[in-house]
């Protein structure tokens, strides 16, 4: 197929590669460069690197709003648009343009999830599993019509950077399968059902924000959805602590501690972690980072800094 590729972060990226690898890239479209950094320096983003690199026509249009946007892509005459993680709407106009009209790698089992931030509400909702939908777009938000899924089952051991990673890649080898079946005929579209819709909403910094009368398990899941961004946070002696890796756990070795420690107590410093009380259970947590100080382990914050009683929060 001639394959016209629309995606802006390293989400995209295997996906990229593995078309490249079948098919004819005829041209990608990626958001334009963006200022980035302490310096705020105009940064291209991975799609527009990869595209260099393969040598694929590029463009970077603001909006595909305009006739011009639409006309470079017109120029390229793909059989089919591939979205993924663009970050631009799609207007009806680009919709209707190829053949076998776009196509849309999702990172989640829609209905479930529909919006910006599946992975991390999956996480973050404690859900058993999760996977990827390769689905036609239409003009609503993640609505349109299922080619075909692929599930994965979410481990304790998964952060919001690992499932995504490994959806990437799931995804990029679903995309191929389904291209497949399309161009065959032998894979027919399906309604999305109309029970079991939820819905991902875009991160807020907010959200990073750790409320110690929570579970335990929900803190865990906290810290992971949210490694590597925006990164769990809470406060220790008036500074920020932004914390990396932390589990849920049961009494921990603290057996004599004190069963009546408000939320955020730090009641124990045991092997390489700093157990910290909750509303419910206790959090282990074993890597962390002050302002303006690289990450470490737990073990080498205490060296240096009292731990032990400090209410965090």
């Amino acid at each position: 197929m001639r394959v016209a590729f629309a995606g802006t972060p390293e989400f995209a990226l295997p996906a990229l590669t593995a078309l490249a690898a079948r098919h004819e890239i005829v041209g990608v479209l990626t958001q334009p460069d963006r200022p980035s950094g302490r310096g705020r320096r105009l940064t291209a983003s991975p799609v527009k690197d990869a595209a260099l690199a393969g040598h694929f026509p590029l463009a970077q249009p603001a909006t595909l709003k305009s006739e011009a946007a639409r006309g470079q892509l017109a120029s390229w005459h793909p059989d089919v648009l591939i979205v993924i993680a663009y970050g631009l709407i799609v207007p009806p106009e680009v919709l209707a343009l190829p053949p076998h009209g776009c196509i849309n790698v999702h990172p989640s089992l829609l209905p479930r999830w529909r919006g910006a931030a599946p992975i991390e509400r999956a996480i973050l909702a404690g859900d058993s599993s999760t996977g990827v939908t390769i689905m036609q777009l239409d003009a609503g938000l993640d609505t349109g019509p299922i080619l075909l899924q692929r599930r994965i089952e979410i481990s304790r051991s998964h952060t919001g950077g690992s499932l995504r990673a490994e959806l990437a890649a799931l995804g990029a080898d679903a995309l191929l399968e389904a291209l497949a079946g399309v161009a065959r005929g032998s894979l027919m579209p399906r309604m999305q059902p109309e029970e079991g819709v939820t819905y991902a909403p875009r991160i807020d910094k907010a959200e990073a924000r750790i409320d110690w009368t929570q579970e335990a398990l929900a803190i865990e899941r906290q810290v992971r959805a949210f490694n590597p961004v925006p990164i769990a946070e809470t406060r220790l002696a008036g500074e920020q602590l932004r914390i990396f890796s932390a589990r849920a756990v049961d009494e921990y070795g603290i057996e004599n501690a004190s069963k009546s420690a408000d939320p955020g107590t730090i009641i124990g410093i045991v092997g390489e972690s700093m157990v910290i009380q909750c509303g419910r259970g206790r959090l282990a947590v074993t890597e962390v980072q002050r302002p303006g100080r690289r990450r470490v382990a737990v073990r080498e914050l205490a060296h240096s800094f009292p731990l032990e009683g400090h209410r965090l929060g």
